[in-house]
């Protein structure tokens, strides 16, 4: 796994020319404070973009029948709550909300088959509004092994209008690894079959491939 995702890397490539070319723009008019200044900015606006594409190596020590985080963030959704695009039926909601300064890569919360997966273009609500679920741009991931069906959804929002899936149906999913990213951010609900005990709390920062979401 490297360190930065290959998603970055058309961006980050862009950014060094647009920052080469600014830094040579501005010398031409060889006035020394103001080089300076634009050196150290553009120093910093590209380790900026930098951790946006951070990949940190996780090793996955989940036992079978535990779920982990398939994202980095803060819990913002624990609720039972009706699902209609694909068990419709009620299921256990538990959102992650994924700020821009979180790790961005998506991974897979469980073991098992890619039983449905699909695309849907919507709008750009803030993550947090109560239908950016249903209306915003997102995809929708449905894992089953023999023990259990755990849907998820990467969400888009307001600054993150890039989601990213590399899942197809009957794909094999191994826990942790990559799914999907969302650049810049977001946020990613997954959907357990009623029962199932959860083991996050509201407002809990969890990491992905590490924090235990949910047992069964």
């Amino acid at each position: 796994m490297k360190l930065i995702h290959k998603e970055g890397y058309r961006i980050i490539l862009t950014t060094i020319v647009i920052l080469i070319g600014l830094n040579y723009a501005i010398g031409y008019f060889g006035i020394e404070w103001l080089n300076t200044i634009t050196l150290i900015a553009s120093i910093i606006f590209f380790f900026i973009i930098l951790q946006f594409f951070r990949n940190p190596i996780r090793k996955v020590t989940a036992s079978e029948n535990e779920v982990v985080a398939p994202a980095d963030g803060k819990v913002v959704v624990i609720e039972e709550v009706e699902e209609t695009e694909y068990f419709k039926d009620k299921r256990i909601q538990v959102s992650i909300f994924m700020s821009p300064i979180n790790v961005h890569v998506n991974r897979y919360p469980i073991n098992g088959k890619v039983q449905y997966a699909k695309y849907h273009p919507g709008k750009y609500l803030v993550a947090w509004h109560p239908k950016s679920s249903t209306e915003n741009e997102r995809t929708t991931l449905v894992v089953e092994n023999d023990k259990i069906a755990v849907l998820f959804r990467q969400i888009a929002g307001a600054l993150a209008r890039r989601i990213v899936m590399y899942s197809k149906e009957n794909d094999i999913a191994s826990k942790g690894e990559d799914f999907g990213f969302i650049k810049f951010g977001s946020r990613v609900d997954l959907f357990f079959p009623i029962g199932t005990k959860i083991e996050v709390e509201l407002n809990q920062v969890v990491k992905g491939n590490k924090t235990i979401i949910a047992s069964y």
